[in-house]
């Protein structure tokens, strides 16, 4: 397997603006940017996918949500993947005309899903949820073609079902073998198999608590620790297997950021706002961080 997310795009030859400003009322939280310089951010308030141009922060709809949450997103190519949290499903959308290519109900509502978070990989689209121990995956056919269903993938091995949020932010481990996810609750990394064998990431002490979304660049996993307004970055050995938290960064612009994406080499983060009232009225962002 392999990460989807396109290689660091050049530097710009002037500067990004540093916040973006999103809809009043929006309650973003994901974030994908592929290989051109437009950000996608997913609304947990309707399911609204709204593309964001990072050159100049201008922004629309691009494409309207089904009133349930667009959580997690992922580029793909063409396309974008997204997790729809407590609607327990997941859609893949055009990414030149913002029409859904296809829908997928992974749970039923009535169970109290929360599929969180996506990792496209060669092969698959993965897909968390935090209320189970399951990674549900999309196999794909010949040249990138979606499936009919989707597959529920039990996970096993190390990982024990905890109250509150369990498998969250999923990327990939360096070597493309396995998969990784963050346990919200506990703050474990867990090295996934294929299989849904879970392995805990040996991290010594160190634990990441409020583990958010993932993002991996070579052997460096950044993880956002969302109510602790930091970055970690967890230099991992090639298989996955055990890492070692060399820093952490926050910064003064941060307010709960949840997921997380590359773009220029900068990282971008949606501030979910986690600790403050949602009403129509309140203020949204994303800002960029240099790459730590």
């Amino acid at each position: 397997m392999t990460v989807s997310a396109a290689p660091a795009a050049a530097a710009p030859t002037s500067p990004l603006p540093a916040t973006i400003t999103l809809p009043s009322g929006f309650q973003p939280e994901g974030i994908a940017i592929g290989d051109r310089p437009y950000a996608y951010f997913g609304s947990r308030a309707d399911g609204d996918i709204y593309r964001v141009d990072l050159r100049t922060g201008a922004g629309a709809t691009f494409a309207e949500g089904p009133g349930t949450p667009s959580l997690g997103l992922k580029i793909d190519g063409g396309r974008l993947f997204v997790a729809g949290g407590a609607g327990g499903d997941a859609r893949v959308i055009d990414l030149r005309t913002g029409a859904v290519l296809r829908s997928y109900q992974l749970r039923p509502a009535a169970d109290g899903p929360f599929i969180n978070d996506v990792i496209v990989t060669r092969d698959a689209a993965w897909f968390t949820d935090s209320r189970s121990l399951t990674l549900f995956k999309l196999p794909f056919g010949r040249h990138g073609a979606l499936p009919a269903e989707a597959v529920a993938v039990p996970l096993t091995g190390d990982i024990e079902l905890q109250t509150g949020l369990n498998a969250n932010g999923i990327t990939t481990t360096p070597d493309g073998r396995g998969l990784i996810i963050v346990q919200s609750g506990t703050g474990f990394l867990f090295r996934v198999s294929t299989g849904g064998v879970t392995s805990r990431i040996d991290l010594g002490e160190e634990t990441l608590v409020n583990g958010d979304g993932l993002w991996r660049r070579g052997r460096d996993l950044y993880v956002v620790q969302n109510r602790l307004n930091v970055i970690a970055k967890v230099t991992l050995d090639r298989r996955g297997a055990s890492g070692e938290v060399v820093s952490r960064t926050g910064s003064e612009t941060f307010d709960v950021p949840t997921t997380i994406a590359e773009y220029g080499r900068r990282l971008y983060l949606p501030n979910a706002r986690f600790t403050t009232p949602s009403t129509p009225e309140t203020t949204y962002n994303a800002v960029a961080v240099p790459i730590p």
